[in-house]
């Protein structure tokens, strides 16, 4: 039993440095959205040309500053599009985990009974709580993928048709991260499980 505890130990540990990826993937992908959300908020000013005083009287200037803007803006997009796959890259990791976990327990002759999941060697976390840990952290991650999805392809819907609003709700659910509150998962040191504290 200790040996499997060990193993777990292991995939628990690769857990945690996706984990970390995740975070810094997050404010990345805040970044990228705020300065997504910049640009599209300076659009309605700068397609009217009385906001560039002397300067309207250059040919072509009005189209050109739009242009310029609108190709930093498909540059973030693409940038976000691919923050995007790294973090659906965690979810498919953490689903491979969990997948391998369940069969680590129920394959062959190492086949565990439930006494044997729930059974605690010393004091780390025993077996169960490792199996469902995992399926509570891939539902959650999962979950805050396909809502950081949906968030990243609302974004060139109000391009034309800005609203200051729009973005602001956008971006604060990107904050929140709602799926995952800090103070629910956290690492324990000793058994490099994560557990999911009820509140």
């Amino acid at each position: 039993m200790e040996s499997m505890v060990k193993k777990y130990q292991q995939r628990f540990r690769k857990v945690k440095e996706e984990m970390e990826k995740w975070d810094t993937l997050q404010s990345s992908l805040l970044s990228q959205f705020r300065n997504a959300s910049s640009i599209i908020d300076r659009l309605q000013v700068i397609r009217d040309s009385k906001n560039y005083g002397t300067l309207s009287g250059v040919d072509g200037i009005v189209d050109g500053v739009l242009r310029k803007q609108m190709e930093s803006l498909q540059t973030i997009l693409l940038s976000m599009n691919k923050s995007l796959e790294e973090f659906h890259a965690i979810v498919l990791f953490l689903e491979r985990i969990q997948r391998d976990a369940r069969q680590l327990v129920s394959g062959g002759s190492s086949r565990l009974t439930t006494k044997q999941l729930q059974q605690r060697v010393g004091i780390k976390p025993c077996l169960a709580d490792c199996l469902d840990g995992l399926t509570i952290l891939h539902d959650m991650h999962h979950s805050e993928y396909l809502l950081k999805a949906s968030l990243v392809s609302a974004l060139p819907s109000v391009i034309f048709k800005p609203s200051s609003g729009d973005l602001a709700a956008l971006q604060q659910l990107l904050v929140d991260q709602p799926n995952i509150p800090k103070e629910e998962v956290c690492v324990s040191n000793l058994g490099f499980c994560f557990t999911i504290e009820q509140v």
